[in-house]
């Protein structure tokens, strides 16, 4: 049976791409792809098509496509429709609580104010900790909330923390660590549950490679 794979355009794509081709796909075509979204693979009955990170998940839980590709981010804040079933292993950061370091958030007493652009995972966050907590959502500079006054801290993403400090930021916890994962819609995985276990368990062998490699 044909095979679609849904894959998170951008700095994720490159990764997943090599891990594809590290496992004998045919993935030419995504490597030199010029404007085209949609993909064969030149040596398997499988279609790759490239989407933005959340509308991945919209398109593995109306079962356009069998998987998808995508950061533990949007999982966090999206559906939960589907059946997760891989940790890639790459794309690796966090989710990190951050504020200016005169104010001491997490001894605050009272109503705080958080900005970010992931509010499920921050909500989370403080339901955790018992904390009285207003989510405000922003989707453009997040660091600048604070900075300006709109909020006491941020909830945000962080590679190399080289933002925060250039605004002034300091990490005040750990909120959770992200990386890539494979998604897998339900009814793909009883009606293909055979070719789709052959391209986890083939990602799987590359993912404990990596590791071994590393150690």
């Amino acid at each position: 049976m044909s095979i679609s794979i849904a894959l998170t355009k951008g700095r994720l794509e490159k990764q997943t791409v090599a891990m594809l081709e590290e496992s004998g796909y045919g993935i030419e075509k995504l490597k030199d792809k010029g404007r085209a979204l949609v993909f064969p693979d030149t040596k398997k009955d499988i279609r790759y098509f490239l989407v933005k990170s959340n509308d991945c998940i919209t398109y593995v839980e109306h079962g356009v496509a069998d998987l998808g590709v995508v950061g533990k981010d949007t999982l966090l804040e999206g559906g939960k429709d589907y059946y997760e079933m891989l940790d890639l292993n790459i794309g690796k950061c966090k989710f990190i609580l951050a504020s200016l370091p005169e104010i001491d958030l997490l001894n605050k007493v009272g109503h705080i104010k958080i900005g970010t652009k992931y509010p499920n995972v921050a909500r989370a966050y403080f339901n955790q900790k018992g904390m009285d907590v207003e989510i405000i959502k922003i989707d453009g500079s997040v660091e600048l909330s604070p900075i300006l006054g709109l909020c006491d801290g941020i909830v945000d993403i962080m590679e190399t923390g080289t933002t925060l400090k250039e605004n002034g930021l300091v990490v005040l916890d750990d909120v959770c660590p992200i990386s890539v994962r494979v998604i897998v819609n339900k009814a793909s995985f009883k009606m293909k549950r055979d070719e789709v276990m052959t391209i986890i368990e083939d990602l799987e062998r590359i993912v404990k490679k990596h590791a071994e490699g590393n150690q």
